[in-house]
């Protein structure tokens, strides 16, 4: 019987126990949130576009006989690219040099003839009528003659297309046409493409409204530009790596594309490695002044989710709660908060993940929590 007392007992003392018992709270590191003047950054997609683009087209009809360059390879301003067959515009330039010389000497025996006529008519000796005549023939061979030079210059400038030439320098393209195969100049048969790589400009299409609004806070003293009105750009790859040199917004579109709503920002990169390629979509980060009273927090405090970014803030009563914010960009290793927060919240840098939310946790400054076990 006192054996099954004893036991009655025992069994007692284990919920009194465990009623008891109770997890301490996780102990974490806050950052009290200060409004101070932090970069204003806005992030926007760009795509990458050759600063100078030439299609190089046909300019004379023939046949390809050659290609003289190295696809994908740099080529300077007027180095030859391909070889059109020259022969029947060679000899549409000896045609031509064939009726320039026969102009000369029709226009040298008219002119002879004027000269004979005009001594004769200050005698008297053949009417007027017939030295105006040979004043008129002589001014008709005279035009025939700028004629056939003209002709010859223009069969001098086809043969000259017979060899095409790069219009700018810069990287030159894959050919468009095959050796043997017909170009013309009429139809203007597009035969490569040249693009200029370094450097290179990188456009942006934020909506109307964002740069609406950045010009009134900018009216309104709550963004101040730096260095004038230069906007600093740098660049983020489609492998997440940072562009390594910066880049600066040349131009900026004065009207709104109808269609989309947006207005269209430039910037120029110098491109000395290549890195950078036409067509190529980048993530731009634009640094446009400074925010009076803005927010900021280390890189360590932001949960970044699939579709949103997130920390943990402890509120008054020293519960852990999880609040959505919208981030702006990342500047001297920390993420610019654009809203969600305000100055004076706690929120949790180090442990947030040690935390739920709903949970009372033990929050106490950074150094402390790092000094600790």
């Amino acid at each position: 019987m006192g054996i099954a007392l004893a036991a009655l007992a025992g069994c007692g003392d284990g919920p009194d126990e465990g009623a008891g018992a109770t997890m301490p709270p996780a102990v974490v590191s806050v950052e009290v949130v200060r409004a101070s003047e932090v970069p204003n950054l806005i992030e926007l997609p760009g795509r990458v576009e050759a600063i100078r683009s030439a299609q190089v087209r046909a300019r004379a009809d023939g046949i390809v006989e050659r290609q003289l360059y190295v696809e994908g390879t740099d080529v300077a301003a007027g180095a030859p690219l391909f070889k059109i067959d020259p022969r029947d515009l060679q000899a549409r330039l000896q045609q031509a040099r064939a009726s320039l010389a026969s102009a000369r000497a029709a226009r040298a025996q008219i002119a002879g003839t004027r000269t004979r006529l005009a001594s004769l008519v200050q005698r008297k000796a053949v009417s007027v009528q017939e030295y105006e005549a040979a004043q008129a023939s002589f001014q008709q061979a005279d035009a025939a003659l700028l004629e056939a030079q003209a002709a010859v210059d223009r069969a001098t400038l086809q043969l000259d297309h017979a060899t095409v030439r790069a219009p700018i320098a810069g990287r030159a393209g894959r050919a468009q046409v095959s050796e043997g195969g017909l170009v013309s100049a009429a139809s203007a048969t597009l035969m490569t493409q040249i693009d200029q790589l370094d450097p290179v400009h990188v456009t942006f299409q934020p909506s109307n409204a964002t740069i609406v609004d950045l010009e009134r806070n900018i009216a309104a003293g709550r963004i101040a530009l730096k260095d004038g009105r230069h906007v600093r750009v740098s660049l983020v790859l489609d492998d997440g790596s940072q562009y390594p040199v910066a880049g600066e917004v040349d131009f900026t579109e004065k009207s709104v594309d109808p269609a989309t709503g947006t207005r269209t920002l430039r910037a120029r990169f110098d491109n000395r490695d290549r890195r950078l390629l036409p067509g190529q979509f980048v993530r731009g980060v634009l640094a446009m002044g400074t925010v009076h009273g803005g927010i900021s927090l280390p890189e360590r405090a932001i949960a970044i989710g699939e579709d949103q970014a997130s920390v943990m803030v402890v509120d008054a009563q020293g519960t852990a709660v999880r609040r959505p914010v919208t981030l702006a960009g990342q500047a001297n290793g920390r993420w610019i908060v654009q809203s969600g927060l305000e100055a004076g919240e706690r929120v949790v840098v180090d442990g947030w993940h040690k935390a739920q939310p709903g949970q009372r946790v033990k929050a106490q400054p950074p150094a402390a929590a790092t000094s600790g076990p």
